[in-house]
């Protein structure tokens, strides 16, 4: 466990007041976020509502027949299950964790009141909920009308935004599940963004090599959801830069 790691590298719990920040902490619960961590089924209960620090963690949606697409991705930027923040008590997505990493939790029982007692938090919450909205509606977007690779490229500057470093520990087979295309695809994808030099691809292993030219090859599947993070709450995007 990530003994050093502060509630307050989260960035929504960074953002608080020093009188909310201390009236939340003492329900806040140290935790290991493995990958393939489930943080909540889908149409299960809510017994937790998590902040990460470290790690990524995805918002999937899951047909009836069973068929599965990421619907949104998040980290030290926000928080999860956002349906805790209007106390819906089910989560309709699966929520689970795709680059391990550490988090803090509290019982989703104490979170509406401390919404009730604490204003800044539950603005901000509201807030980290809209903001997850625009980003699935951005995505939908960019499965409608970009090919795989500038989607591909969309999806690993998300996961850049969130981690330190530039190593995104990422396997074929899960890429594919996220953007919901066959692993084949995926494959080909990465050799293009490689052969451009924008990312170096190995087992298990995407890292970002030349960010600026990333963004430029994204075009427009990249940005706006994002700029829309920052007016509302703060910094989220590393700045263009080559690696």
């Amino acid at each position: 466990m990530a003994e050093t790691t502060q509630p307050k590298e989260n960035r929504l719990l960074a953002l608080l007041p020093e009188e909310e920040y201390a009236a939340i902490v003492p329900h806040l619960e140290p935790c290991d976020t493995p990958r393939g961590f489930l943080i909540v089924e889908a149409d299960a209960p809510i017994d937790y509502v998590y902040f990460p620090c470290t790690g990524i963690g995805s918002v999937i949606n899951v047909s009836p027949e069973g068929n599965r697409v990421e619907a949104g991705l998040f980290g030290r930027d926000g928080f999860a299950p956002t349906a805790s923040a209007i106390d819906a008590g089910v989560s309709v997505s699966e929520v689970t964790v795709q680059v391990p990493g550490f988090a803090y939790r509290m019982p989703q029982a104490r979170l509406p009141d401390l919404m009730r007692t604490q204003p800044v938090l539950a603005d901000l919450l509201h807030k980290g909920v809209h903001v997850l909205a625009t980003q699935a509606g951005f995505t939908a977007l960019s499965n409608a009308v970009h090919e795989i690779n500038e989607r591909l490229a969309r999806w690993i500057l998300m996961c850049h935004d969130r981690i330190d470093g530039d190593k995104l520990a990422l396997t074929h087979e899960f890429i594919a599940l996220m953007l919901a295309v066959r692993r084949p695809s995926v494959t080909t994808a990465l050799h293009v963004l490689e052969g451009n030099h924008f990312i170096r691809s190995l087992r298990g292993m995407v890292i970002v090599r030349d960010r600026a030219g990333l963004e430029e090859f994204a075009s427009d599947a990249y940005g706006k959801a994002e700029e829309e993070y920052e007016r509302l709450i703060g910094p989220l995007r590393k700045s263009k830069r080559q690696i």
